[in-house]
């Protein structure tokens, strides 16, 4: 495992188990919110071309809320050993996400309005959906990690749902 794709919504988690894999797996982290920027949608699929073209890494984010950036899946899964799809309580995610906020410097802060708590409350239900479907189109197996525990677990090699197969991932699983 020297690709991983890493989604879910704001606050379930993706930065901190990217963060992880990469230190313990010694792979290099791709944060998808830096890529994004003002200049469109073209030069966002060529900086996301270039981050992955390398042969180890873990991706973390997906602008699933940004209607002309969300057809990128093509680019990066079917590079993806796995894609892990992070699932967390929405209270739990809301909670992180406000909490970060007031990390954050002001201005970042003005975004989490409405309509970005609103997205984050209906992700399950209004994003999840169309994602699985968009996911299904490829070949890369999908492991839905439910939870920190999931999470934890997972980071421990002692689980591995791709496909309803069970398996052992590990350390050693990342050197191929």
């Amino acid at each position: 495992m020297r690709r991983v794709v890493i989604l879910g919504c704001a606050g379930a988690g993706k930065t901190t188990l990217a963060v992880t894999m990469g230190e313990r797996f010694s792979l290099p982290v791709i944060h998808l919110d830096t890529l994004l920027g003002p200049s469109g949608p073209e030069a966002y699929r060529e900086k996301l071309a270039a981050a992955i073209a390398g042969d180890a890494w873990v991706m973390e984010g997906h602008p699933w809320h940004v209607r002309e950036f969300a057809d990128t899946l093509d680019l990066s899964v079917p590079r993806a050993d796995v894609v892990l799809f992070v699932h967390q309580p929405r209270w739990l995610s809301l909670w992180r996400v406000i909490r970060r906020s007031l990390d954050r410097p002001e201005d970042w802060r003005e975004q989490l309005g409405w309509p970005s708590l609103n997205w984050i409350w209906t992700f399950e239900r209004r994003v999840r959906p169309p994602a699985e479907r968009a996911l299904a189109a490829y070949a890369t197996p999908v492991v839905h990690l439910n939870g920190d525990r999931d999470i934890a677990a997972f980071l421990d090699g002692r689980m591995l749902r791709a496909g309803g197969q069970a398996g052992r991932v590990g350390p050693e699983q990342t050197s191929q």
